[in-house]
């Protein structure tokens, strides 16, 4: 099975790539300049800043050429050179980012990390940075021939698929399959207190329903609790929720997320293994919430870590900045709802 690549004409972004070092195992471009959200104006996408995340082989000679051809891009962490950014960017998410870069007479953002980092994250969940950017439509820009990192990114789905059932009720419809799914990389987010506009998940998911029915739909025909009718676009979940039902798919959840739910569940001093905490959360009327609660656990130590290296990978001009726009984002958000 493949990551469907979303059909759209990419020319723009794959131009951005050229200026760039070549070696990627994985490009690609997602947010608000590459898809239309609700409430934003067609000609509001084509000024947005472009999100792209380039995973790299080895992140050391890709930093070192890309300081060669891209020097000001970099804050004055350039000055400390390729070894020392690459030790940055293993903290908190695993990504470095350079941002409010000019490029082709647009502002662009674009993250780097290591391919290791990116298949632990989308196989294990360790931080859902990068993995929850990937369960949510993205363009495709450029991918290698590694499988291991095609399994990874076809298991970071599945996973997404099984967490979103064990949080919904037992029947549900397609779109709030989606917000669920879309909302998971945003639960525990402290930027979504401050920073990010409250209706982000709904505006994501309302105007781009048919790009995650091309991310899901292989995985959820092949899912016995879906009757997926895709000719009519239309999904009918029967989930089961017997305990049974629910450890068989806590059992298949990524192994970061059992470990906090563990953590969250047994007692201090008490040594039980993960399959026994496990089959008690399977027995708990609040499963769901348990598991949105070790989901959240995992977000927000890492969003805070990253938004903390913002002020390092951007310099403090351009994090002002940035912080700014993203106010403004969430203040305009925020004025929409109450109108």
């Amino acid at each position: 099975m493949v990551v469907p690549v979303l059909s759209s004409s990419a020319v723009k972004f794959r131009r951005v790539l050229a200026h760039f070092p070549q070696e990627l195992s994985l490009a690609f471009a997602y947010g608000s300049g590459v898809f239309r959200q609700a409430g934003a104006s067609a000609e509001h996408g084509e000024t947005n800043m472009l999100d792209f995340v380039f995973a790299v082989d080895d992140a050391v000679t890709w930093h070192m050429t890309n300081l060669l051809k891209n020097r000001s891009h970099y804050s004055f962490l350039k000055f400390f050179g390729p070894k020392k950014i690459t030790t940055l960017q293993r903290y908190g998410a695993g990504i470095y980012y350079n941002t409010l870069v000019p490029c082709n007479g647009r502002m662009i953002k674009y993250g780097v990390i290591s391919t290791d980092a990116l298949i632990e994250d989308l196989f294990h969940w360790k931080t859902l940075y990068v993995a929850g950017r990937l369960q949510k439509p993205v363009k495709i820009l450029a991918q290698n021939e590694n499988s291991k990192l095609q399994a990874a990114l076809v298991s970071n789905l599945k996973s997404a698929v099984t967490a979103a059932f064990l949080m919904l009720p037992e029947s549900f419809s397609e779109e709030e399959l989606y917000m669920q799914i879309a909302g998971l990389s945003y639960s525990g987010d402290f930027r979504m207190i401050i920073g990010e506009d409250k209706s982000k998940v709904q505006n994501i998911v309302k105007p781009n329903v048919a790009h995650f029915q091309k991310l899901y739909s292989n995985i959820l025909q092949d899912c016995p609790q879906v009757v997926y009718k895709h000719h009519l676009g239309r999904l009918e979940a029967s989930i089961d929720k017997s305990p049974e039902g629910q450890f068989t798919q806590l059992m298949a959840l990524p192994k970061t997320l059992q470990q906090k739910i563990t953590a969250l569940v047994n007692p201090p001093g008490k040594n039980r293994d993960v399959e026994e905490i496990l089959l008690q959360v399977a027995h708990d009327p609040d499963c769901g919430f348990v598991v949105h609660q070790g989901i959240s656990g995992i977000v927000r130590s890492s969003s805070i870590v990253q938004s903390a290296k913002t002020i390092l990978t951007a310099g403090a001009k351009k994090s002002v900045t940035y912080s700014m726009k993203k106010l403004y984002k969430m203040t305009k958000g925020g004025l929409k709802k109450t109108a």
